[in-house]
């Protein structure tokens, strides 16, 4: 494929195909993957290379056999260079490594995810290189990058498939249809794109900086980050005064913050006052009433199994 161009402007005139044929248009959606062939290759928009924050930069996939009842949960299990996943599928199980190639050579990786395998293996694993980062510009002229041709950050948190919604349903909010291109409408989607795209990143960061873990080098190398300072300034907050704040066009919520930094060890030292507000039989009370609340609904629920097979049950391989 040859990516033709406006000599005068630099603009994507059209795409001539292999066989000869030319694609012509006005606005051309970059979806080539991490080769980015149009905003990368053809319009030279930098990569902005986050490794210095993300250690990892490889993994391993694998499918395995079914070995017991479906689980209502998705695993991810923390390795001394990396993390495993296993997500549980009606007819399979999705396994993969994670790691960081600097900390674990690939034979290593392949040993070590081979050997956590629940199931028997029904395909040999596949090999995943990946830099995590983000164009400098997901729309640049006449071309709009989504998916992996606009970034990647690892699947920790499994947010691909959602960035790529989101840059959907911006594209079609500011979508040029009366007229040419505004440059303020593309200013818009990438301010927006990038505010986004850091929240997360911050994020998936946070999983690997608070950890008390430091039995690996690998481990002691994410605890030593010099982190964003964006991620800073919400670690010292939390830390400081139990504040966690949600800002505009962030994935994750508060509650979401809460259980990593807790989960990871961090309490604050300070809380508001006005939890002090409560006494302790209604501060009993109103717990209770919520497990109450909550046990009762759930007591009137199928099982996770029974719920697939009643509505979404998929059809056999």
């Amino acid at each position: 494929m040859q990516v033709n161009t406006n000599p005068a402007n630099g603009y994507i005139t059209g795409l001539t195909m292999a066989d000869g044929s030319v694609i012509e248009g006005d606005l051309f959606i970059d979806c080539s993957g991490f080769r980015g062939l149009l905003i990368g290759q053809t319009l030279g928009v930098e990569y902005e290379d986050w490794s210095k924050w993300l250690l990892c930069d490889s993994a391993l996939a694998v499918q395995t056999s079914s070995t017991s009842a479906l689980p209502p949960l998705t695993r991810a299990i923390a390795h001394g260079s990396g993390w495993q996943w296993r997500i549980p599928l009606q007819h399979r199980v999705g396994n993969g490594l994670v790691y960081s190639s600097k900390h674990m050579d690939d034979e290593t990786a392949h040993k070590t995810l081979m050997g956590n395998l629940a199931g028997e293996p029904l395909m040999n694993p596949k090999p995943i290189r990946f830099t995590p980062g983000q164009r400098v510009q997901t729309w640049r002229k006449n071309c709009v990058a989504i998916g992996l041709s606009s970034g990647f950050l690892e699947p920790i948190e499994s947010t691909s498939i959602h960035m790529i919604q989101r840059s959907l349903i911006r594209l079609l909010q500011v979508f040029p249809a009366n007229g040419p291109l505004c440059q303020s409408d593309i200013d818009e989607f990438n301010t927006q794109a990038a505010t986004e795209v850091h929240h997360i990143r911050d994020f998936i960061i946070a999983h690997y900086k608070i950890t008390n873990r430091r039995d690996t080098q690998f481990w002691r190398e994410c605890a030593a980050l010099e982190v964003p300072p964006t991620l800073r300034h919400r670690i010292d907050l939390f830390r400081e005064s139990g504040k966690v704040f949600k800002a505009a066009h962030e994935l994750f919520a508060e509650n979401s913050w809460i259980q990593v930094m807790l989960g990871q060890g961090i309490l604050p030292e300070r809380y508001h006052p006005i939890a002090d507000r409560m006494g302790e039989p209604e501060l009993a009370h109103f717990l209770n009433s919520i497990k109450s609340s909550v046990s009762g609904l759930a007591n009137q629920l199928p099982t996770h199994a029974e719920y697939i097979s009643r509505y979404c049950r998929a059809q056999p391989l």
